[in-house]
């Protein structure tokens, strides 16, 4: 019988110590544990076929019993995961979405990462809440984002990681590292800081993002399959590139500079490329029509020697017939396109001039023939 039944203690009735009357309780009592116990035996007996606990009731408590424990391995995993089967802790296979069944717990557990989505870091940037806009805004993180280049200059780097489980991976997922999303965005940060380090400041600020970004992935990728991680990188997103604020303004204004430099000199180009061909073409008509005047030249010196040659050549043969034709054909050459006056050597004052009797402009000229279909102009009537 409990202790609370009984008609007195040591000390007389009712619950009283040593010193006196112990505490008084306050407010409702708690429930009598062994109370509900009976209650509970009453329930069961009532429940079992034949009202007590015969060979038949333990039997059938032990066959529901069991059947719960094996129902209890059936699970679901979900679009976006896959499952982990472990045996006693130890991984033993992987199950794809779907209602799948492992061994009830103890001997089988089953684990469920997110092994099918694509999840995305930052580096250099984070959200934060912002109570003005009733959302959340963007902030800078310069701790992450400030790196130095190869050439010794500053520049801040925001970039975006896209991280998915190998589907081969999983255990090595589960069971190698123990903060993912810390590891890969620790390895991507040090391998931009690696990358940056290697290259000058112009060409990132300008046409070499796409092979940054590719660099940068392979790097992370082997660093992440030497950890064996189980993770596979799948992007990285240069989202902005810039020199720090304290400077960004004087940088854009060498960066203006420098555009208006290549565009001067993109013209002075064009400008080369189309006068030095035409220079080059006059040069080559110059040289040409030279080089043409010179054989000219050349043939008609040597045409006048074979001439001389030929006159020479007769002149020995006949000196006064060839002497008086050589002056006579001189005479010709000079006083044929001249106007020519005789002048018979009479006394002066007595009118020595004769006339010249144009002979060629007396003579009637002979009418052209006309045209077809046309009539002549005169003729016989």
């Amino acid at each position: 019988m409990p202790w609370k039944n009984q008609g007195g203690g040591p000390w007389g009735s009712g619950s009283k110590g040593p010193w006196g009357s112990g505490p008084q309780p306050v407010g409702p009592r708690p429930p009598d544990l062994e109370d509900l116990l009976r209650r509970g035996q009453d329930r069961l007996q009532q429940m079992l076929p034949g009202g007590h606990f015969s060979g038949v009731g333990i039997a059938l408590i032990v066959i529901a019993a069991v059947a719960i424990w094996l129902l209890s391995g059936f699970f679901r995993v979900q679009s976006e995961e896959l499952g982990v089967v472990l045996r006693f802790g130890k991984h033993v296979r992987t199950v794809q979405p779907g209602l799948n069944y492992h061994l009830p717990y103890p001997i089988e557990t089953v684990l469920l990462p997110k092994a099918l989505r694509v999840s995305t870091i930052s580096i250099g940037m984070t959200l934060i809440d912002d109570p003005t806009r009733r959302g959340r805004t963007m902030r800078d993180v310069p701790e992450e984002s400030l790196m130095l280049t190869g050439d010794e200059n500053i520049v801040d780097v925001d970039f975006t990681v896209l991280w998915r489980i190998k589907p081969d991976g999983v255990g090595d997922f589960l069971f190698n590292i123990q903060n993912p999303e810390g590891t890969v965005k620790a390895v991507a940060e040090s391998a931009m800081r690696e990358v940056i380090g290697r290259s000058e400041i112009q060409p990132i600020l300008t046409g070499a993002r796409t092979q940054t970004e590719s660099t940068v992935q392979e790097l992370m990728q082997k660093t992440l399959d030497n950890y064996g991680s189980g993770i596979q990188i799948t992007q990285v997103q240069m989202q902005k590139v810039d020199p720090p604020a304290q400077v960004i303004d004087s940088f854009r204004d060498v960066q203006a500079a420098r555009a208006d430099q290549e565009r001067l000199q993109n013209e002075a180009r064009t400008y080369a490329n189309r006068v030095v061909p035409e220079a080059r073409g006059r040069a080559a008509q110059i040289s040409q029509a030279a080089e043409g005047y010179k054989e000219q030249a050349v043939a008609e010196a040597r045409g006048q020697s074979a001439r001389f040659l030929k006159v020479y050549e007769e002149y020995k043969k006949a000196p006064n017939v060839t002497r008086v034709r050589i002056y006579l054909e001189t005479m010709e050459r000079v006083l044929g396109g001249s106007e020519k006056l005789v002048y018979d050597g009479g006394q002066p004052g007595q009118g020595g001039v004769v006339p010249y009797l144009p002979l060629s402009e007396l003579t009637p000229r002979r009418p052209a023939a006309p045209a077809a279909g046309q009539q002549p102009s005169g003729g016989n009537r």
